[in-house]
């Protein structure tokens, strides 16, 4: 028997990236998956890509009418939801405070941050009333560490989002709800596209893949309800903020491994 057979897990920013492999692997796993995004093209060709146990949910889930719509939705076609992967998130070129918008600003909290609390308070009353239920954050390592490639509204946004997912396990740990928060380092996805700087493809291809961050939250997934991960973080091993440490100190490093 798959390991969640029977469950139903609803992913954000499931157009690409690590929202579509998770979706993916939870589908892979026997969880019906519904994929929320922004733009129905992008979740129609996942879905394709799953089968019958994968539905579409278009939805902005920095509106909360629309998130609390969705989740009713869910409730009703399915009767439960087990597992909310919040992984919806955004960045912007211009991200240094120089030249950072009030308007980018804004967005920035609200998709990376405000979104996450509108998916959580949804989800969290079903949870509640199943005595059972699993939350998953992706943030970043932004989320813990303050460097300025990320940009000043991103940082702050994954280190509240980082803090939120802690806040309900002290309140909602008691109903038998879990929350993860998933602190990747960097991941060859779409976002690199908003980047400054370009990112070169020998670069991409020795950072982590979507599907790595997605075995991990498929882990956490399957893990008995008595079991909760707090905070995990996930990193490339040939890790640029390593690498620019290193270069800092003076201390030679060899050339990159042969596997990447």
């Amino acid at each position: 028997m798959r390991r969640l057979e029977g469950k139903v897990a609803w992913i954000t920013g499931a157009g690409s990236g690590i929202g579509a492999a998770t979706a993916r692997a939870l589908a892979e796993e026997g969880a019906a998956v519904v994929l929320t995004g922004r733009r129905p093209g992008p979740l129609a060709e996942v879905a394709s890509t799953i089968g019958r146990a994968a539905s579409i949910e278009p939805c902005d889930v920095t509106d909360p009418a629309a998130v609390r719509a969705v989740v009713e939705r869910i409730r009703d076609r399915h009767g439960r939801l087990d597992i909310l992967v919040a992984n919806a998130g955004i960045n912007v070129v211009e991200r240094e405070w120089a030249r950072l918008r009030p308007e980018d600003a804004a967005a920035m909290i609200a998709g990376n941050l405000t979104s996450a609390f509108h998916c959580a308070l949804a989800v969290l009353p079903i949870m509640r009333a199943q005595r059972d239920g699993l939350l998953v954050h992706t943030a970043s390592i932004a989320g813990r560490l303050v460097k300025l490639l990320s940009g000043p509204a991103y940082t702050a946004a994954k280190h509240g989002l980082v803090a939120a997912s802690h806040t309900i396990n002290i309140e909602e740990g008691v109903h038998g709800i879990r929350s993860t928060v998933v602190l990747p380092g960097e991941v060859a996805t779409p976002l690199l596209d908003r980047r400054p700087v370009p990112v070169p493809e020998h670069e991409r291809a020795r950072m982590l893949r979507p599907e790595d961050v997605a075995d991990l939250i498929r882990y956490v997934a399957c893990l008995p309800p008595r079991v909760t991960l707090p905070e995990i973080w996930i990193t490339p091993t040939w890790n640029r903020l390593h690498l620019a440490e290193l270069d800092a100190a003076g201390i030679t490093r060899p050339a990159a491994p042969p596997w990447s």
